[in-house]
């Protein structure tokens, strides 16, 4: 039998560690399963970072349209309507100008105030999107 140091060798002593063919397995399908869920956590931020660039073109488009219609001046009542593309999506877009129709401002004696609303929609996958804004105008001669 063979000595090291004075010491009797077994096989079992001298056997190499090693891991077992389960022990294999099971580990790579725990790294595989962990894998496919950081997979699906990236698919899914893609998808909201698109979200996210799409609705900021649409707020980029509808205040583009508000500034083109208050470069005017005091608008006009009325409609238009439009469609812009930006990065491969097609947005619509409709401008409309109205008088202010309020009790409070009727009971004030208040006339010339104006709202311009512009309403833009896109597709986004299946569905359809919707961003609406608006502000108010007044005539400058108002007093």
């Amino acid at each position: 039998m063979p000595r090291i140091n004075g010491h009797k060798v077994t096989e079992q002593a001298t056997g190499i560690g090693a891991f077992t063919f389960i022990e294999v397995i099971a580990a790579l399908a725990i790294v595989s399963i962990s894998l496919l869920g950081l997979l699906k956590l990236h698919l899914v931020s893609i998808g909201m970072a698109d979200a996210a660039a799409m609705t900021a073109q649409a707020v980029f488009l509808a205040q583009g349209k508000i500034a083109e219609t208050m470069a005017l001046g005091y608008p006009q009542v009325g409609v238009d309507t439009g469609a812009a593309e930006y990065d491969r999506a097609d947005f619509r877009w409709r401008t409309e100008v109205s008088d202010m129709q309020l009790p409070e401002l009727a009971e004030a004696e208040v006339a010339g105030l104006r709202k311009v609303s512009v309403d833009v929609t896109w597709k986004q996958g299946i569905r359809r999107k919707h961003l609406q804004m608006s502000t108010c105008v007044a005539d400058r001669k108002l007093q």
